[in-house]
This record gives structure tokens, C-alpha cells and sequence, in this order.
């Protein structure tokens, strides 16, 4: 599974806005990050791992494996 339909999955009945906002990044880059436009920097990719209680691992590296 490609790791925008995890943070699809990951967001459930929230909002882009209101996880972008959650995760202090913006809406249009969240957007990006579900259709596999952008792949995020470490940083935001261990912000949005701690917020899920994941390991970035699991939602970033492990896409093949759902």
C-alpha cells in the first residue's frame, strides 16, 4: 500500500486541514503527501509517525508489505 493511502487510512474522519493544522505543516502539502506527489523530510515524517504513535518505518517504509 502506498504510504498516502496509509496516511489516508491514518487521518480516518479528520479533515487535511485540521491534520495539516495537527501537524503544523500545510494543506496543499498533506494533499501532495496522500496522492504520492511528495514525499515528506525526516522531520515531518517523524512528527507525523509520533501523532499516529507508528514508527515512520511502518507508514514510510513498509508500503509494500499491507
Amino acid at each position: 500500500m502506498p504510504f498516502g493511502e496509509i496516511l489516508r487510512e491514518l487521518r480516518g474522519n479528520m479533515t487535511q486541514e485540521e491534520m495539516a493544522k495537527r501537524l503544523n505543516i500545510t494543506k496543499s502539502s498533506l494533499a501532495m503527501y496522500e496522492r504520492n506527489e511528495r514525499i515528506p523530510r525526516d522531520e515531518v515524517k517523524v512528527r507525523i509517525a509520533k501523532y499516529f504513535g507508528k514508527t515512520v518505518q511502518e507508514i514510510f517504509f513498509n508500503c509494500n508489505e499491507h
